[in-house]
């Protein structure tokens, strides 16, 4: 009733100047309060659990958010995490400190999402997308699309990887990397953008990746 009788006197715009109808208005404070409450559980995941020196806490605290993390899993600290409930990890993975994971899946009909494998080593630093602008609309709308990293891949420092990449299963990313296209199984890639410079030896994924380095 409040915001009938506000649009009625005082008539609210979007940021493009068209006024909006007492519906819309309840709908964007609706998803105004649940962005900002999404915002507040991010700054808590950086600054508070991000720097806890313990793997099974900050696990806890991952998990509690709505990520799904497999068993012998570990994130180091200091991680960027955008909308944990739209990232799975599966066993045995180790990713290192300062990495970025987006899972933001939050748009209607958005395909976004991060999937990461088992087995798979992501080293420090590292950007992993799922979100960005499309530079081609006039309203620099926003799309989401689904990032998949297969088993037994390893991503070297500060390489990053782009909305809608798929890495197959093994396939290696050189430090400091620009993903922007899909990686075949077993090849490696480096540069920007990542192009293919060996492949990557069948034989050489039988492997379980060592314990994370404690306090870290």
């Amino acid at each position: 009733m409040l915001a009938l009788l506000y649009t009625s006197l005082m008539p609210i715009q979007d940021k493009n100047g068209r006024a909006l109808s007492t519906a819309e208005v309840c709908s964007k404070v609706r998803t105004r309060l649940k962005t900002i409450f999404l915002e507040i559980w991010t700054g808590f995941l950086w600054w508070g659990v991000g720097f806890l020196p313990f793997h099974t806490l900050r696990r806890f605290f991952y998990r509690l958010s709505g990520m799904k993390i497999g068993p012998k899993s570990t994130i180091h600290m200091m991680a960027r995490i955008y909308y944990p409930a739209g990232i799975s990890i599966g066993k045995g993975t180790l990713i290192g400190e300062r990495v970025s994971l987006d899972g933001r899946r939050q748009l209607p009909n958005s395909k976004g999402g991060l999937q990461i494998g088992n087995h798979v080593d992501i080293a420090s630093e590292v950007m992993i997308w799922t979100s960005e602008h499309d530079i081609r609309s006039s309203e620099m709308k926003t799309i989401e699309e689904r990032v998949v990293i297969g088993d037994y891949v390893f991503i070297g420092p500060r390489a990053i990887i782009m909305p809608g990449v798929i890495i197959g299963e093994g396939a290696v990313i050189a430090a400091g990397a620009i993903v922007t296209k899909d990686v075949e199984p077993y090849q490696i890639v480096a540069g920007v953008p990542a192009k293919v410079i060996d492949q990557r030896p069948k034989t050489a994924i039988n492997y379980c990746l060592g314990r994370p380095r404690l306090f870290q």
